[in-house]
């Protein structure tokens, strides 16, 4: 089928999404709440088409994604499947083409040459080195741009990359998402590390505090021998509490990063455990977790702790199969917490249902195996040079500062 026959048929399914939103009674209250949530009551037809493809994408109601549901409905089944496999990251410019544009995906690192759904005419001012925020899908081996949501210049690189960061913190598996070289690297790099990780240390799994995680995880990395005699978890009494410092978010996800688990005042223990499958794991409070079944009235909010690891997706489905295997009383103990029934399998398919449905690998190793997390982290942790004013430029002291840095003079390098 000729790209511009394709490009007819996806407009017409995408029409025929936005009519779904406005005609099934249970999306189409969805969607207006959304509107009032997002503040965009009273706007236009073409306004509200435009929000539409977030909301289709992100919004679930009944545990399906909207799409999900229009799939179920609709009569384009086929493309709605093209458009559920859709990729929502951010890519480089690298070519102006004819009728398209040569695209680097910065999360995945994959390079797609993609048409747009509207003339190129429309992309006037859009420039080679500029990223793009935006959604691009495949329909029968073609790649087209969905969406874009914002334009980000040449100058913004560390922006740029700092969001490819939280897209693979957010979501690990999109570092490899039709990327299989990728992720034969990942297999690789896990095989190497996990024999490296039994060399060194004699165990897959070292049980430790907050204090001691981050130096013996950067030993590892830097393959450093350490001496783990007095890094041993010494917690005398068990308990469960919130560590804030383990909720990260885009603005500050990379600086907490590098701050690692011994920034909180309090400590708590730590398992550092290499998954022979899925990588290297440092888990929190997985020591508090285990007493858990075998003494429970000796954990303070064993219930909340039990209740994390079941919610916390970067507890993956190996992490509480080890521990049930250990302790025999694993299902009475979780369910006696719940106040359910569950069997294993029905309480591990509700709770680490993702670890079924896809390949998934630990949050820590697809970071290293990142190039853009490797960028942002040198950019982040490499010290910047003291600005200074040349001796023969003469700078009032309410002017803007020469630097660069917006302040003015007297607030800054003049003080």
């Amino acid at each position: 089928m000729p790209v511009l026959e394709k490009i007819t048929e996806i407009n017409e399914v995408l029409k025929d999404i936005f009519n779904f939103t406005q005609e099934n009674e249970a999306v189409k209250a969805d969607f207006t709440e959304y509107l009032a949530t997002i503040g965009a009551k009273n706007i236009s037809l073409n306004q509200m088409e435009k929000i539409f493809l977030p909301y289709i994408f992100e919004r679930k109601l009944n545990d399906k994604y909207i799409l999900e549901l229009y799939k179920e409905e609709g009569k384009y089944k086929e493309l709605a499947d093209c458009l559920l496999g859709a990729q929502a990251s951010i890519f480089e410019i690298k070519k102006i083409l004819k009728n398209g544009f040569e695209l680097y995906n910065l999360v995945n690192e994959k390079t797609y040459n993609v048409s747009p759904l509207t003339k190129m005419t429309n992309f006037r001012g859009v420039y080679s080195g500029q990223y793009i925020v935006g959604r691009i899908f495949e329909l029968k081996g073609e790649y087209f741009i969905l969406e874009i949501s914002s334009i980000l210049s040449h100058s913004q690189k560390t922006e740029a990359y700092r969001y490819a960061v939280m897209k693979l913190i957010q979501n690990p598996s999109t570092l490899y998402y039709d990327n299989e070289e990728k992720e034969n690297e990942i297999k690789s790099t896990i095989n190497e590390m996990y024999e490296k990780f039994i060399k060194a240390f004699d165990t897959d799994i070292i049980l430790t505090t907050n204090k001691h995680a981050d130096d013996i995880i950067g030993a590892f990395n830097e393959g450093e021998e350490i001496d783990l005699s007095d890094k041993k978890s010494d917690i005398k009494e068990y308990k469960f509490f919130h560590v804030k410092e383990l909720e990260n978010n885009y603005s500050n996800f990379l600086e907490k990063s590098m701050g690692g688990f011994g920034s909180h005042v309090e400590t708590y223990d730590v398992a550092v455990i290499f998954d022979k499958e899925k990588g290297l794991y440092a888990i929190p409070f997985y020591e508090t977790f285990c007493h858990i079944f075998e003494d429970k009235n000796s954990v303070e909010n064993s219930k909340e702790c039990i209740e994390y690891f079941l919610a916390n997706e970067s507890v993956p489905n190996t992490i509480l199969e080890r521990v049930a295997n250990k302790y025999s009383n694993f299902m009475e103990i979780v369910n006696e917490a719940l106040g359910k029934n569950y069997t294993y399998d029905e309480m591990v398919h509700k709770y680490k249902a993702e670890y079924y449905s896809k390949t998934m690998y630990s949050s820590a190793t697809v970071l290293f195996c990142s190039n853009a997390f490797s960028e942002v982290f040198n950019i982040i942790s490499t010290p910047k040079p003291e600005p200074s004013v040349p001796q023969n430029q003469k700078v009032g002291r309410n002017e803007p500062c020469p630097c660069g840095s917006g302040k003015k003079y007297k607030n800054c390098c003049g003080r």
